[in-house]
């Protein structure tokens, strides 16, 4: 059975987030060179939480890699399926649509912090994540991007 990081669709996707995030950070997602496949098998299986959404009117999640999938409690198949918004509770998402109307104005943003919650119901914190928008190869806005290392379960 071929691993999520190898579909064809989500290598383009990686490529997507890897040169989205080098034009507004200036610098790679993950140093070194990759070829595409390689690319989309480091950052899947990266260390890091690595979660993007589309440019639906109710935006849906498109990716998450392992890290965001364990996080989150969720399979590939339910996580492409969750409008980003239900990422937060209730309360915080307000927060959460500044946030990322300021990323939409600035094209990223460092050291967000903000509450999430899992498919159980599990909350947790999450500290210095860097949010960004994508574009696509012709430069049109192809949704958002968040990456963290940081996390607490509260």
């Amino acid at each position: 059975m071929k691993e999520i990081w190898q579909d064809q669709k989500i290598i383009t996707h990686t490529a997507i987030l890897a040169r989205s995030f080098l034009k507004w950070k200036k610098h790679d997602l993950l140093p070194g060179l990759f070829n595409p496949l390689g690319l989309s098998r480091y950052i899947f299986e990266a260390p890091f939480v690595l979660v993007s959404h589309g440019i639906e009117t109710d935006p849906v999640l498109n990716y998450g890699n392992r890290a965001a999938l364990s996080l989150w409690e969720m399979s590939w198949d339910e996580l492409t399926r969750t409008p980003s918004r239900l990422t937060a509770e209730a309360p915080n998402r307000e927060e959460r649509a500044r946030l990322l109307a300021a990323v939409t104005q600035n094209g990223f943003i460092d050291d967000y912090s903000g509450v999430r919650i899992s498919k159980t119901g599990r909350r947790f914190k999450i500290s210095r994540a860097t949010v960004w928008n994508l574009l696509d190869a012709n430069q049109n806005y192809f949704g958002q991007a968040a990456m963290f290392s940081e996390w607490k379960f509260l």
